[in-house]
């Protein structure tokens, strides 16, 4: 019987879950990433309900508890020094956990590596569809024939930019932008999360895991031509948000200075992306790329829930691409849309754009249950 291949674009969480699930129904899946390597770091993400239920069926739960990281609460931070909290994370299962992006991925891959393909450095170029499959042009690979394309790659994808259409199309920006970086050194605070706000902006010191890591979350109009892939600009935008001399958190010269001379930033518009249908013929979205908005961490869990639903659906009818791809959309989309909604909450609580919004949320938090409570 024929092993249909699978071309998925993508090392991030959805891609290698997604091959590591096609493998075991019989598919041979092959996995295309454009970096040379694995990033070394990420922003902590939770792996929680079905998500963590998917990772129980990997094996993988007692790696994924091994890499966790150390935050057992998350407090506010107002202008006179004073936290508000720690407030509880809402991590009620014992399977649930927090754990760096970036060693997720690398958790994932390693579980699907014996069964899967990976072809690092490199990226897809072109696709040209035929009734019987799909020719794909790499920047470095020799061109290769596939039964199927999943476009796994991001908010940025290149696989929904060659077969739906230009980014902008289908790419919102939501009056946010986010950059993470290490600090490489330990967190005043080894397990709680703090925050601290001024209007329209927040600065996150983050206990990882013994390592500690800073997240800059903060409001701006859409910027033109801004490349996703230009460090050097990315770096700019962050300073000129940050650079007001009105706003002194503890360490702020400090982490500037971090942030001038980090090569590893991470930096993004936080971005809406809508389609009206995520498959074309041969090829389909996943994760990011078709869908995503999450500033609480969920968008790791939601694209291990959406490569799982892929792969059943796949396996389901596997002579039926088609019915495939309607039926893994038909099921995510009811998975991933009250996150998106959730959205602007999710800005409000994190990133009040005014004092009076930082008062009125400090006024709230100091209501919820603390993990001492």
């Amino acid at each position: 019987m024929h092993r249909s291949s699978v071309l998925i674009c993508g090392a991030g969480i959805a891609g290698p879950t997604l091959a590591y699930w096609l493998a075991r129904y019989g598919f041979h899946p092959t996995i295309v990433e454009r970096a040379e390597d694995r990033r070394s770091s990420g922003n902590p993400v939770d792996v929680r309900g079905e998500a963590a239920q998917i990772a129980s069926r990997m094996g993988i739960l007692p790696g994924l508890r091994e890499a966790a990281t150390f935050a057992t609460g998350f407090a506010f931070v107002t202008d006179s020094g004073r936290p508000i909290g720690p407030l509880r994370l809402g991590r009620p299962r014992s399977d649930e956990v927090e754990v760096p992006r970036n060693d997720l991925a690398a958790i994932i891959s390693d579980a699907a590596r014996d069964d899967t393909e990976f072809l690092f450095g490199d990226s897809i170029t072109a696709l040209r569809q035929d009734p019987g499959g799909v020719e794909v042009t790499f920047r470095r690979t020799a061109p290769r024939r596939f039964d199927l394309i999943v476009g796994a790659d991001g908010l940025h994808s290149s696989v929904r930019t060659l077969v739906f259409g230009p980014e902008e199309e289908f790419v919102h920006h939501l009056g946010l932008y986010i950059a993470t970086l290490p600090l490489d050194r330990p967190a005043a605070d080894p397990t709680t999360i703090l925050m601290y706000n001024a209007p329209g902006r927040s600065l996150t010191v983050h206990p990882v895991r013994g390592e500690a890591g800073v997240g800059f979350i903060f409001r701006g109009p859409a910027i033109p031509d801004l490349g996703h892939r230009d460090t050097e600009a990315h770096k700019r935008v962050v300073l000129d948000a940050y650079a007001d001399d009105s706003w002194h958190p503890p360490d702020i010269p400090d982490l500037l200075d971090r942030l001038r001379a980090v090569q590893d930033l991470y930096f993004d518009s936080i971005s809406r992306v809508r389609l009206p249908v995520w498959s074309s013929g041969r090829v389909a979205l996943l994760g990011d790329a078709a869908s995503c908005v999450s500033l609480f961490g969920d968008g790791s869990s939601l694209a291990m829930i959406g490569a799982a639903t892929f792969a059943e659906s796949l396996a389901a009818t596997p002579n039926d691409h088609a019915a495939a791809f309607r039926a893994y959309e038909t099921r995510h989309r009811k998975a991933s849309g009250p996150r998106q909604r959730g959205f602007a909450l999710a800005a409000a609580l994190l990133v009040p754009a005014t004092r009076t919004g930082i008062t009125a949320r400090n006024l709230i938090a100091g209501m919820l249950p603390r993990v001492d409570g």
